[in-house]
């Protein structure tokens, strides 16, 4: 029990001891009258923090930033507008496997039970409306009442957390606030380690056969090593048989990109050959956690056969196709480093060199292609990235990053706007390290309004805006001058002050030289948010952009 807890603790504070205990020391959203008198006992809670956002989209993206970062997340709306407001980013955790808590305040039960026409309902009664849209979104839920309050609490939370996907609670006003029942022990834990020994020892066997029998193995690596916690598993698995291996997009940052026998990212056939050939061309592939996604696939267009190899799944293994039901993810990659050990390194394994970046002293225009070596070559171990869908994701996912680094994206979900709210997340979760946000112009006037966010906390990352007039990722996919593809010239380098940023340094690079200065100053000065406005051309475009958009017409002529 901790020490905030006690047998006269409320449905609340039952719920804050719940978050704290998974290490949630920060609980984001919107206030309103609904949710004001809970708000009072999030303020007097000792450990955590209330982190009010400017929209409820913005407190669930952050949220999921969070989570990324600590391992859970929680957000509070008010019932109806609020909750509506912030399903889409809920969505989103739940797409990209994030685990984390909406709550949503709402009428008191009198309300309900007497079908009354309250604020922020749709006035026909039924308050169940949107708990039942959240359903779509969610792997758990609960309607919480004050008998078995705790309990569907905790099970709710530990579904989040076997499942590593968000869940809901739709708390009425007066439960909130009603005297919760004593609680019945720590929260249960999923053991991603554990495995069913039968399962477990024939998948031994036949990966064990499938080895012996190859010439080459290569690694493919996505998300879900990171989110059912294999990280650990797969870098033992790749250094003991110095196995070639890359990344999807998506899966971005779960393996040491400094490491001799990384290739780098692999994207279909939008990938460089020394990648394509090391994943698609080996005797076997290891699948690690691996979704296939037209995003994170080049359209679909991979050259392996995922019916074939060695996949490992959150619970489950297979070989061949033949699955092996009940192993975790950890688990299959402790047994598959094991079956590797000391395998000798094929001519396969040879690495592709890192791309070098070389400062410009001309008046060159800023162009795509430069914009994304010297981003790339700015950061540093300490860095959070955090990539927008868009030119920003393109251009930096094939980037190198050193040891260290984080790097955060959506490309499963793909809102824009995402990242510049989970920014703030996952600079609240880990104040060590320094925030580096890469979003475009058309994504930033979605959620700007979070900036003032960052500004009030006083957080200071650097971001770097790029303006290329209009959402250019649409534009390279389907008719470039159409008007849909246009949006309001903002100022802005105006934008950080007026939304409250205290004491903003603010550049603008229209030239590589700009560029180069601009991200050395922003590296040297860390005691403020750095706001860098790279200017590129409108039709500019990063080569894995290009490429995936070529694919992309052709696929789209094809279903006409």
């Amino acid at each position: 029990m901790n020490a905030t807890e006690s047998s006269d603790a409320t449905i609340t504070g039952h719920l804050l001891d719940r978050l704290h205990s998974l290490g949630v020391t920060h609980l984001f959203g919107v206030a309103g009258d609904y949710n004001l008198r809970m708000l009072d006992e999030v303020l007097a809670h000792p450990g955590v923090q209330w982190v009010g956002t400017a929209g409820e989209l913005g407190a669930a993206y952050a949220a999921d930033g969070y989570a990324r970062v600590r391992g859970f997340a929680a957000l509070v709306t008010t019932h109806g507008v609020g909750e509506l407001s912030a399903i889409n980013g809920v969505a989103g955790s739940y797409a990209e496997h994030v685990p984390l808590l909406h709550i949503a305040v709402g009428p008191p039960r009198s309300k309900e039970r007497d079908g009354a026409v309250a604020h922020h309902t749709l006035g026909d009664g039924d308050y169940e409306h949107f708990a039942r849209a959240f359903r779509q979104v969610v792997c758990a839920d609960a309607v919480v009442r004050p008998e078995d309050g705790p309990d569907e609490i905790d099970r709710v939370i530990t579904t989040c957390l076997r499942e590593s996907r968000p869940g809901y609670l739709r708390l009425p006003q007066d439960v909130a606030l009603a005297n919760a029942p004593s609680p019945s022990g720590a929260l249960h834990r999923p053991d991603r380690h554990a495995a069913d020994q039968y399962s477990l020892t024939a998948f031994v066997d036949a990966a064990t056969r499938r080895i012996e029998a190859a010439d080459t193995v290569s690694v493919l690596a996505d998300c879900l090593v990171d989110r059912f916690d294999g990280r650990a598993a797969l870098s033992d698995l790749l250094s003991a048989g110095s196995l070639p291996h890359a990344v999807v997009v998506s899966g971005k940052g779960v393996v040491d990109e400094s490491a001799p026998h990384y290739v780098g990212l692999y994207a279909g056939a939008c990938s460089d050959g020394a990648v394509r050939s090391a994943i698609d061309d080996a005797d076997l592939l290891i699948r690690a956690g691996v979704r296939l996604a037209d995003t994170t696939s080049g359209g679909f267009t991979h050259g392996y056969d995922p019916d074939r190899g060695i996949s490992v799944d959150p619970t489950t293994a297979s070989v061949d196709g033949v699955v092996f039901p009940n192993v975790g993810l950890p688990a299959a990659l402790a047994a598959l480093a094991r079956l590797v050990e000391g395998r000798p390194t094929s001519a396969a394994s040879t690495t592709t060199a890192p791309h070098l970046h070389r400062s410009s002293s001309g008046d060159n225009p800023l162009s795509q292609a430069y914009l994304w070596q010297a981003v790339g070559a700015a950061v540093r171990p300490d860095h959070t990235v955090i990539a927008d869908q868009g030119t920003p994701l393109f251009g930096i996912s094939p980037r190198r990053l050193p040891t260290g680094a984080r790097f955060l994206a959506q490309p499963v979900w793909g809102s824009i706007g995402y990242s510049l709210p989970a920014l703030l997340g996952a600079q609240l979760a880990d104040r060590s390290r320094r925030g580096l946000l890469l979003i475009g112009d058309g994504a930033a006037q979605l959620t700007i309004q979070e900036l003032g966010t960052l500004g009030r906390l006083r957080l200071t990352p650097v971001i770097v805006l790029v303006n290329n007039d209009g959402y250019t990722v649409e534009r390279a996919l389907h008719s470039p001058e159409a008007a849909y593809n246009d949006i309001a010239p903002w100022r802005w380098p105006d934008l950080p002050a007026a939304l409250g940023v205290p004491e903003p340094l603010v550049l603008t690079a229209r030239t590589e030289a700009e560029l180069d200065h601009s991200l050395t100053t922003a590296a040297e000065v860390t005691d403020r948010l750095i706001f860098i406005e790279a200017r590129t051309e409108r039709d500019d475009t990063p080569l894995l952009l290009s490429r995936f958009a070529e694919i992309a017409k052709r696929q789209a002529r094809k279903v006409q």
